[in-house]
């Protein structure tokens, strides 16, 4: 989840950890127990993405322990709370001994996480966040995230574009950090597509008509809709003045399930994505089988593969501590160092803990691709390539999933 004004004041002051865990060799220095801390920022209408992570940490945590653990030992799910204070939280799993900790969700709680989490050597792994100014955050190297960036999307919007047989695009997307970052990867990604941009207009919550005018002045084959604020407002805006249907492509933050609080057929044909992919029946079944009473599983295909990643690198590291666990993390995750052409060419795929942890007694080089696909992450924790799912609206405004596409990090 993206964050707003907050974060970037919070990159701006934040002093940060001199030098790179990521890159760094690290010497042992753990206590024999593998032990994983979350952090669960979400209250009120966001309460229940804290099921679906707690779940999949469990269900990767069971299954590790089933495979022997850490060293023979079990690893140690730390217990949890649930508040929006990631600082306090990132304290108080620092003193129940972390060594890596999976959270938060909202990426305007990262920095004070990390912040905290950084001074002690702890890694952090988020499941969630996608704010692009994370990337340079100053963690000293321990910080991670196994989704992708907001900006990971526009090449796949412009691709949507062009598939549809658009030619030119008007851009209409929201104020602030989410807008403008998207923004500027979808110019970049238009471009590498040959497609024109008719014309860019801002918008501010409940005040799209002016931004949807210029769009229509344009005269564009398609509209790509960068929102999350008032998205419905925009589409009504856009609707109103003949943009809405087939012509229309919603990014992440602007799929939802309208339904009658638009006019009928508003939608009909429009196509929108989401990050991440659709859970297999057989990790549903792992996860229900875990918590009977999970609802949603969002998130929780990035989360576990977290917990199974921070339990590999220790593997490889033959240590629990924080600093080698961020030390290995690019390794088996099949990623890169920025210095390094393509990750290793011998390296085993292994897509459990059990798989991967054979493979390294027997003195291999993993390369974990899980539940969420490929994660390869890259010298600034972030992954190198996404997957988003391609929904398509119906007559009633109610979207369906209608294929998948995939992105990489600098294709925007």
């Amino acid at each position: 989840m993206t964050a707003g004004a907050c974060l970037v004041l919070a990159l701006t002051a934040c002093a940060g950890q001199a030098g790179n865990a990521r890159l760094s060799e690290a010497e042992a220095s753990g206590d024999g127990t593998l032990r994983i801390g979350l952090i669960l920022d979400n209250v009120g209408d966001r309460s229940f993405l804290n099921d679906s992570q707690r779940t999949a940490a469990r269900l990767a945590v069971q299954e590790i322990n089933a495979a022997g653990g850490h060293k023979g030992k079990p690893v140690e799910l730390l217990p949890e709370k649930v508040n929006e204070d990631a600082s306090g939280q990132a304290r108080e799993l620092v003193a129940a001994k972390a060594d890596v900790v999976i959270g938060p969700t909202d990426s305007s709680n990262a920095g004070e996480a990390i912040d905290v989490l950084a001074r002690a050597k702890v890694t952090l792994i988020s499941p969630a966040n996608t704010a692009m100014a994370l990337s340079k955050y100053k963690s000293g190297g321990y910080y991670f995230r196994t989704a992708a960036a907001d900006v990971a999307q526009a090449s796949v919007l412009a691709k949507l574009a062009k598939d549809g047989g658009a030619r030119s695009v008007a851009v209409i997307h929201e104020a602030g950090s989410y807008g403008a970052d998207v923004l500027g990867a979808v110019k970049s990604a238009a471009s590498q597509a040959d497609l024109d941009i008719a014309v860019d207009a801002e918008f501010t919550p409940g005040d799209a008509r002016g931004a949807a005018a210029k769009a229509k002045d344009s005269a564009p084959d398609a509209v790509i809709l960068v929102a999350r604020q008032d998205a419905v407002g925009a589409i009504a805006e856009l609707n109103n003045a003949g943009l809405g249907g087939k012509k229309l492509i919603l990014s992440d933050g602007a799929v939802d399930q309208y339904g009658s609080r638009l006019g009928s057929k508003a939608l009909d044909g429009s196509r929108g994505v989401l990050p991440g992919t659709f859970p297999s029946a057989h990790f549903q079944g792992e996860l229900v089988a875990v918590n009977a009473q999970l609802k949603d599983m969002t998130f929780a295909a990035e989360t576990y593969d977290a917990a199974n990643l921070a339990a590999i690198a220790a593997a490889a590291a033959q240590d629990d501590a924080g600093a080698s666990i961020a030390s290995h993390l690019l390794a088996v995750s099949g990623g890169r160092t920025a210095s390094e052409a393509d990750r290793a060419a011998d390296a085993q795929v292994c897509k459990t803990y059990q798989e991967c942890a054979e493979a390294i007694r027997l003195g291999k080089t993993v390369d974990y691709d899980g539940e969420s696909g490929a994660i390869a992450f890259d010298s600034s924790g972030d992954i190198t390539s996404a997957n988003y799912m391609v929904f398509t609206y119906g007559a009633d405004n109610t979207a369906k999933m209608s294929g998948t596409e995939s992105a990489a990090k600098d294709a925007g």
